[in-house]
């Protein structure tokens, strides 16, 4: 079994902003159709093989959920499927939102 990392925004930034970290966004579709984090990709039940079998499983992968709870459990399942570095962004989207308003 592969661990997965918590990361605290204020550590997450650098790799939000790398072209080359996957951003995934667990939310629900409509949620995500609202507003997710730049570059997030919508993954669910119904997407996540089809997002495993074409990610780079050496870049890293950050998660995201509404608060950063339910991330926890998508990104165990990441590692698990052979990322090789997966973080859980604690504060998830909300956190993220709230902070991008005040910039």
């Amino acid at each position: 079994m592969t661990d997965f990392k918590r990361i605290a925004l204020a550590d997450a930034r650098a790799l939000l902003d790398d072209p080359q970290v996957s951003i995934v966004d667990i939310r629900d579709a409509r949620s995500y159709s609202t507003a997710h984090i730049p570059r997030a990709q919508h993954v669910d039940g119904s997407s996540a093989a089809a997002f495993i079998d074409r990610a780079d499983r050496e870049q890293p992968l950050v998660v995201y959920y509404y608060h950063g709870h339910s991330s926890q459990s998508a990104a165990a399942f990441f590692a698990n499927q052979g990322f090789r570095e997966v973080y859980s962004l604690d504060g998830g989207f909300e956190l993220w939102q709230q902070q991008a308003q005040h910039r």
